[in-house]
């Protein structure tokens, strides 16, 4: 049997007291750089110096520009505000013929502003991609700002299919290898020589980020393109996409042995068919009592109850899912679990394992997104819907159809590591960073001086929170316990999978990102705002105020309250 799981993580790495070896300083952010990095230069912005010409100016291999086209300043918002003027270039990259008689190519579009601030921001995008979403550059939970709004150059891609070919396009090799890595490779130089025929000049400095898929695209680029990009900015990064997506499917069989019997949901791609009704098995009001009962035990740990648990590894040892929810005696009422309800939920949280004990992948952190509507769809919901599409076609070598409730969970890897004569390369070398178990191929980017930045929600039920921290403590042992000179790790409390629950949800990573990449000023503790209701996230607490912001801290940091002050401002709140 393959095991597809991480390699050990020492115990010394999971607490700060222990790992002297391992983490550069234990008193707080900063950390003090320990060796001597480059330190790269600022960008210098530019004019655009044409945009409808560029159909017929703009060269590149196997590149067709479909229009170019300016958008007036204000034409479109994003979130409430206004866009500045640019210009919206389409295209297609790598026409062809796929092996399945289907027309394929890596469609794109690039928005070029007219005050340009030098630096290019390649925007990865969600889910089985499929569509060229508007290249805003959206970061954080909310639309509070976009790389296009602060003057990036950015692009955005379908990664090689459209939407009507997403059913299909695992079938194809090729389209699988521009899904997995091949696409951002194509269309990154590309897009450089788009940026240079606008403007005039190179960018002077590049960007990748993203968020879930996004988040995988750009870590996978840090492993693959790391000469490249001098800045990657990766949120709720599923890098191991199959180990997560198979995790879903032996999930959905642990509920099943709880739902109630014959009891279904409408499917939300196909109006015709209907699904099992997993959250049956662990309902609204039961998942809400859970969430309630982790506050209780852990939301005082940060020094503040504030309906925030901020300090997630020592809740993590401190609430027991047996001892701290009410045990139901008799019926199911919402105020307990079965004993039943109990296993098969701690076993979910710990991490789904085959029949000889390996892990499928990582644990999740017990928080209180739990009650989310986000986590439902997730854990009950797409993981009938999607994931499977994903698991069969996509990640297994043959592609096949499979049956979420009825796949045997333990032939899978052997599928996602398989190669043959069609599918040259695997599902999880076409998916993940290659190295990402040792990543010593991270050095040649932290020497030349590019840097990382991770965030990720503690709620996030599809990719876990867990997976990423455990990420940076490999860098962190690969670097010899210096990751944070070029990498850094922020866990989001509270926030689902990319945004929403109750949390601060609301952030700009990129703006310190480029400052630490171009100034030298490593981030030390970035502010998330809340996104109130209006704006999207209709699950934050009636009790917080509108403008509750909160410390995003670098790991293994977390928030803690000062003592005095209002417990809805940061600037209350200290990295420890």
């Amino acid at each position: 049997m393959t095991s597809i799981y991480t390699p050990h993580v020492s115990p010394m790495a999971v607490a700060c007291a222990l790992s002297a070896t391992l983490i550069a300083g234990c008193s707080g952010l900063p950390w003090q750089a320990a060796s001597p990095m480059q330190q790269l230069t600022p960008a210098v912005g530019a004019s655009l110096q044409n945009c409808d010409a560029l159909t017929q100016q703009f060269n590149f291999a196997r590149t067709q520009i479909d229009s170019s086209a300016r958008v007036a300043s204000g034409a479109m918002k994003q979130g409430d505000q206004p866009l500045p003027e640019h210009c919206r270039v389409t295209g297609q990259m790598n026409k062809r013929k796929g092996s399945d008689g289907r027309d394929y190519a890596i469609g794109f579009e690039m928005r070029l502003p007219q005050n340009w601030n030098g630096r290019f921001y390649y925007q990865g995008n969600g889910g089985l991609d499929g569509s060229v979403q508007p290249a805003l550059g959206a970061l954080g939970g909310g639309p509070i700002t976009g790389a296009l709004m602060q003057g990036f150059a950015v692009i955005s891609s379908d990664a090689g299919h459209t939407g009507p070919q997403t059913p299909f396009f695992g079938m194809e090799p090729q389209a699988r290898l521009d899904y997995g890595y091949q696409a951002v490779a194509s269309l990154t130089p590309m897009a450089k020589a788009l940026i240079q025929t606008a403007y005039g000049k190179a960018p002077d400095r590049s960007y990748i980020g993203g968020c879930s898929n996004g988040g995988r695209h750009t870590l996978v680029a840090a492993a693959r393109l790391g000469d490249q990009y001098d800045g990657y900015l990766a949120g709720a990064p599923g890098y191991r996409l199959p180990n997560a997506a198979l995790a879903q499917l032996w999930g959905a069989q642990q509920w099943q042995t709880l739902a109630t019997a014959g009891a279904t949901v409408k499917h939300p791609m196909n109006p015709n068919a209907s699904l099992v009704d997993l959250e049956s098995a662990f309902t609204a009001p039961e998942r809400q009592m859970v969430g309630r009962r982790i506050l209780d035990v852990c939301d005082a740990l940060d020094g503040a109850q504030d309906g925030l648990v901020q300090n997630t590894q020592a809740c993590q040892s401190r609430f027991d899912l047996q001892r701290d929810v009410k045990t139901c005696t008799a019926t199911r009422d919402g105020s307990c679990l079965t004993a039943e309800q109990k296993q098969v939920v701690a076993r979910v949280f710990a991490g789904g394992k085959t029949a000889d004990g390996q892990p499928i992948y990582a644990s999740f952190p017990y928080d209180t997104g739990v009650s989310g509507g986000n986590w439902a769809m997730w854990k009950f919901v797409n993981a009938l819907a999607l994931d499977p599409l994903a698991v069969g076609s996509v990640f297994s070598s043959p592609p096949d159809r499979v049956d979420p409730l009825k796949i045997d969970i333990n032939a899978r890897p052997a599928l996602f590591a398989a190669t043959n004569a069609t599918y040259t390369e695997s599902g999880m070398s076409l998916m993940t960073p290659p190295g990402h178990n040792a990543p010593t191929n991270l050095t040649p980017l932290r020497e030349r001086g590019a840097k990382m930045m991770v965030y990720h929600g503690v709620s996030d039920p599809i990719f876990s929170a867990d997976d990423s921290r455990q990420w940076w403590l490999r860098v962190n042992q690969a670097q010899d316990g210096k990751a944070a000179d070029f990498a850094r790790y922020f866990p989001v409390p509270g926030m689902l999978h990319c945004s929403g629950g109750a949390a601060t949800d609301q952030f700009d990573l990129l703006t310190p990102l480029v400052n630490w990449v171009e100034q030298g000023i490593a981030p030390q503790a970035p502010t998330a705002r809340v996104r109130h209701e209006a704006a999207g996230n209709a699950e934050l607490p009636k009790t917080w105020a509108a403008n509750r912001s909160r410390p995003l801290c670098a790991y293994p940091t977390t928030a803690r309250y000062i003592g005095s002050g209002s417990l809805e401002d940061a600037s209350n709140f200290a990295c420890h």
